[in-house]
């Protein structure tokens, strides 16, 4: 009997060994088979694969970080990285620092153009992704260079004046400024009834040189001949009417506007205005999220830059690509940089964040965006491309770091360190110094 219950055990062992042999011939390099499904199969065999990512939209890192969170859920095998450096800080310099130092990431920003043919050599070609057929054509523009597609525009973004809707009305203004003109009427207006009319965060060497800017580059005739004549010395910003035209507006927000703006940072300009002490500011619409954080459903909205007394000319509102997202075409991570891109665009949650989230204009006709989702500055926004009444952003056209040398020029201006003339030498100076 004994001998009978050995062989049953003995038998029952055996084929529990073959069955354990049987999983074990299944097993990859990295574990059984049940975790090889777990575990996706984006990189071959198992292998988690980091991807880099370094941009400059802070306002907007709270939310990538809650889709890495998703996203490497649906990927275990691919971990994200995500490195910000934005909010006033130089990330063109930063970004080089990271090439330089063998640190270069997976995924980065670049604006386009001129940006886009510094850096050409290091940019993965995807004109191959799935998303690129929906893009908005206003959005591919920057990146499209030979027919080919070089990067993801992250979404479309205008800029001009965002204003209180209520003390406007308080004011007994009734239409938004279309002309210098009237821009100065309201802003005696507004002071009438104990308001300032501007929060101006002069500080700032983005809003300057690269944002405010762009419109005396903008009404030129024909913007790309006028920019490549500066390239060749055969245009001049010095005498320019679009430029004296932009410093007049200039000078008339910094009369009308609070103390000290050369000292006055975005964030104050934005606590400023959420507060309700100015009733206008120089920003976009990725200015919604940091006012609703203030003050939640605050009536405001957007309008151009009037430089002159052309109404139908001012009427028209800067809109620009803030960044578009490249994959370093020298990544042993490149193939699954691209799915991060693809799942960020054609995700449900991915759009989700991008509308709702973000209040992003999307730049591809396949995020539906209504104007709750995108609040009221992006319906604004959207409103103006809709109706083709657009001037793009010229910044990404500039040679590299003309920006920053433009906005100490501007500073010296507002400061009354040099005149009109004084302060067009400088921009033409800056330019010179820097061109190719």
């Amino acid at each position: 009997m004994k001998k009978k219950r050995s062989l049953i055990i003995l038998s029952v062992l055996l084929v529990m060994s073959m069955l354990l042999a049987a999983c074990g011939g299944s097993k990859g390099g990295n574990g059984s088979s049940t975790s090889n499904a777990q575990n996706g199969s984006a990189a071959a065999g198992g292998e988690v694969k980091t991807v880099k990512i370094f941009q400059f939209k802070t306002e907007i890192v709270e939310g990538l970080n809650e889709l890495k969170v998703e996203f490497e859920k649906e990927h275990p095998n691919i971990k994200l990285d995500i490195q910000t450096v934005g909010g006033g800080a130089d990330y063109a310099a930063a970004l080089k620092t990271k090439f330089a130092s063998g640190d270069a990431p997976d995924i980065f920003s670049n604006g386009g153009f001129a940006e886009l043919d510094m850096w050409q050599d290091k940019i993965e070609d995807l004109s191959d992704q799935p998303w690129v057929k929906d893009l908005v054509p206003l959005a591919a523009e920057p990146m499209t260079k030979d027919g080919k597609v070089y990067g993801m525009p992250m979404n479309l973004e205008g800029i001009g004046y965002v204003y209180n809707k209520d003390l406007f009305a308080k004011a007994g203004i009734t239409e938004t400024p279309k002309t210098i003109t009237e821009l100065e009427e309201a802003a005696k207006k507004l002071q009438q009834i104990g308001v300032t009319p501007f929060g101006n965060a002069y500080q700032e060497w983005w809003l300057l040189g690269n944002q405010g800017i762009s419109t005396a580059f903008a009404r030129q005739d024909n913007v790309d001949e006028f920019i490549k004549g500066l390239n060749e010395g055969t245009a001049t910003i010095v005498g320019n009417e679009q430029f004296k035209n932009w410093s007049n507006l200039l000078n008339l927000t910094v009369k009308y506007g609070q103390k000290n703006p050369l000292t006055t940072d975005a964030n104050t300009h934005l606590a400023m205005f959420a507060s309700g002490e100015v009733a206008m500011m120089q920003e976009g619409n990725w200015a919604q999220t940091l006012i609703d954080n203030i003050t939640p459903n605050m009536n405001i909205g957007m309008f151009p830059l009037p430089i002159d007394d052309d109404a139908e000319k001012n009427d028209k509102l800067t809109v620009g690509i803030p960044a578009n997202l490249v994959v370093n075409k020298d990544s042993a991570s490149k193939e699954e940089a691209k799915i991060f891109l693809n799942w960020l665009v054609t995700s449900d949650l991915g759009k989700e964040y991008i509308v709702k989230k973000w209040k992003f204009i999307p730049a591809l006709t396949t995020i539906p965006a209504t104007s709750e989702d995108i609040g009221q500055l992006g319906a604004d926004v959207k409103k103006y491309v809709d109706e083709n009444k657009v001037y793009g952003l010229q910044s990404s056209k500039f040679p590299d770091g003309v920006t920053q040398e433009f906005a100490s020029a501007i500073q010296e201006l507002i400061a009354g360190k040099v005149d009109e003339g004084g302060w067009m030498a400088n921009m033409q100076a800056a330019w010179d110094k820097l061109k190719k």
